[in-house]
């Protein structure tokens, strides 16, 4: 099943039509943003490490009951994925204090938190990406008062699986961002990817505040080494997948 029509382009990857209507070929590109893309730049690979790594972290969470988009990789830095409408909402789930928490609310960086903190932010670049509140998301409509409970629900349930898998890899999951989609039958879905561009991963077994970071912080904070902790990132996960 080849491309066919190019339908979008975003900071990580381009979509394409297929021969079936209901199925999309999504290509993973080595482009880097940050600070909703004041910052660009390119890592080196990264577009297949990240397929490779979110095409597992779907069949791991389809696995423990959790629907996703994820087909197959027809190739390395692509991925087969059934159409969806993507929800205009952001859901980030935070176990740490790091990034915007810390700027918004003082916290240290690496507080841990009394308990997983879900977020929601309209998925809107011209906007900033702002924080919604559970009324403001409502009033615009960006979804149904039951999709916003149900997104609560699979995201801290996508959380304890990941942070569980994460620390058998020994790396320790700070806060990661997550996007659904409904599909032909309405059915709501998890989307996007999973990768060290969507999830803050910190080493288990490095104190230094910097060298412990495994993930897309590296680029944003120039702290170099990037191809490097990806692809360390990616080692660890086959290695913990094959142990099973």
């Amino acid at each position: 099943m080849s491309a066919q029509k190019q339908i979008y382009e975003g900071k990580a990857k381009i979509l394409y039509t297929t021969e079936d209507r209901s199925i999309l070929l999504a290509h993973y590109k080595d482009d880097a943003t940050a600070f909703n893309a004041q910052k660009r730049g390119m890592i080196s690979g990264k577009g297949e490490i990240n397929c490779k790594i979110a095409a597992m972290m779907f069949q791991l969470l389809e696995r423990h009951g959790i629907t996703t988009h994820f087909i197959d990789c027809p190739a390395p830095n692509q991925m087969r994925v059934r159409a969806v409408k993507i929800l205009p909402v952001e859901v980030v789930v935070r176990n740490i204090a790091a990034g915007s928490l810390c700027q918004q609310t003082g916290l240290t960086l690496g507080t841990v938190l009394p308990y997983p903190l879900v977020e929601f932010f309209y998925k809107n670049d011209s906007l900033g990406d702002p924080l919604l509140t559970h009324d403001r998301l409502l009033l615009l409509n960006l979804a149904t008062p039951e999709q916003v409970e149900e997104l609560q629900r699979r995201a801290l349930r996508i959380n304890e699986i990941l942070t569980s898998f994460f620390h058998r890899c020994g790396l320790t999951l700070v806060d990661f961002k997550l996007e659904f989609g409904v599909d032909q039958q309405q059915k709501l879905l998890l989307a996007d990817e999973i990768s060290p561009d969507t999830c803050r991963l910190w080493d288990s077994t490095v104190a230094d505040p910097d060298r412990r970071v495994m993930d897309k912080d590296r680029f944003r904070r120039d702290l170099g080494n990037v191809e490097s902790a990806y692809q360390q990132v990616l080692e660890r996960i086959i290695r913990a997948v094959d142990s099973n």
